[in-house]
């Protein structure tokens, strides 16, 4: 969690920076004469950079991404050369799906809503429940046990084996 949003804080200063630097040396001539490089292209924050005709477009405004009839996703440059306009879209998004998720459970966990609360009286009713349970099943054990003790007693006595000391030895009265 904390590499994404260093990653994606890291990505956005570098692409302020590229283009704070950027703007203060920018050209007077349109994207179309910038043809030369990728670097002197995108001195111009108002230029795209396509790698594959190798041309200098003016940036799409009316759309958000750039259209793939001017130049595809991953040939478009744009703010800085190495980093390719469906990477960075991929990644952004990615990132900021993940970092929306984080933010979404600490403020769920945070609030005490959803299944995060820890005093929820379907969970208290449950644990009650099952404390119940347990404690008729250790009192019918109980009685089992009892039970169970008393009619050994009463074979003992019924053929006279009771004894008062219970390590005390058998004799055979036969001998």
């Amino acid at each position: 969690m904390k590499f994404g949003s260093v990653l994606c804080t890291f990505m956005f200063c570098m692409l302020y920076f590229c283009k704070a630097e950027s703007s203060t040396t920018t050209p007077s001539q349109p994207c179309h004469m910038l043809n030369e490089s990728c670097q002197a292209c995108l001195k111009n924050v108002s230029c795209l950079w396509c790698n594959n005709p190798k041309k200098c477009l003016d940036y799409p405004v009316k759309h958000v991404i750039p259209n793939n009839a001017d130049c595809s996703l991953s040939a478009a440059r744009w703010g800085v050369c190495w980093l390719n306009f469906e990477a960075m879209i991929i990644s952004v998004s990615v990132i900021g799906g993940v970092l929306l998720i984080g933010i979404t459970l600490c403020f769920c966990k945070c609030c005490g809503c959803c299944c995060f609360k820890k005093d929820s009286s379907k969970y208290l009713a449950e644990q009650a429940r099952l404390d119940r349970e347990r404690q008729e099943r250790s009192m019918r054990q109980d009685e089992r046990k009892q039970d169970r003790q008393r009619r050994n007693d009463e074979i003992r006595r019924k053929y006279g084996l009771v004894r008062d000391n219970g390590y005390q030895r058998f004799q055979d009265e036969s001998a």
